[in-house]
């Protein structure tokens, strides 16, 4: 079971597993608690009826502190592994997996957006840095991500890369070819599309 107090201590297996420094994530820490903050006041304003115990009570938490949530789910989008291995890795099974996978994505989005680190996704925004950066040279590339094999004929042909020889979802990634920080990130697709009809697109 892998938890953020054990694994801490080793800065370079720390790295592996999240992409970050143990720093950066320290850093990165304070605006995860404040979108975690946001979505449980949402989800209690949310309610149909008003509370019956504080938070904090009844079961706990797979995922004590914020740090585990964090590194949780930097840990899931590092490797993308199926939900019954993310769950064997922290202690919990696939179910649970599920459900904090769902509930801290757009969390830790929320957190990198306060940082500014997302990638533009609207087209109108990269038109409007090429528009007043004309001479910015940019590299465009696909990226590919295996998924589970659907059980559905249908979805199996959708999803089949024959580039990777198995089904997987795909992303195009536009980087600054100077800074190598990306720029853009498309929508995600089949694997069966090509590179360049989801460029196109």
């Amino acid at each position: 079971m892998i938890v953020f107090k054990k694994i801490k201590s080793k800065p370079n297996i720390f790295n592996n597993f999240t992409g970050m420094t143990l720093i950066e994530f320290t850093n990165l820490l304070p605006n995860f608690e404040r979108a975690y903050e946001t979505q449980l006041a949402q989800l209690d304003k949310s309610r149909k009826e008003p509370r019956q115990r504080k938070r904090g009570g009844g079961r706990k938490s797979e995922l004590i502190s914020l740090q585990d949530k964090l590194f949780f789910i930097l840990f899931y989008f590092k490797f993308y592994p199926v939900q019954a291995v993310q769950g064997y890795f922290f202690g919990f099974g696939q179910s649970q997996a599920n459900e904090w996978i769902h509930r801290l994505s757009p969390v830790l989005n929320k957190a990198l957006g306060y940082e500014k680190q997302l990638p533009a996704r609207k087209m109108k925004d990269v038109k409007q840095m090429l528009e007043s950066c004309p001479d910015l040279e940019f590299i465009i590339d696909g990226t590919e991500r295996p998924i589970q094999r659907p059980k559905d004929k249908k979805r199996q042909k959708e999803f089949y890369s024959g580039k990777k020889k198995r089904h997987t979802i795909k992303n195009n990634v536009i980087t600054d070819k100077r800074t190598k920080k990306i720029k853009a990130l498309s929508d995600t697709k089949e694997g069966s599309m090509h590179d360049k009809k989801l460029a196109d697109d």
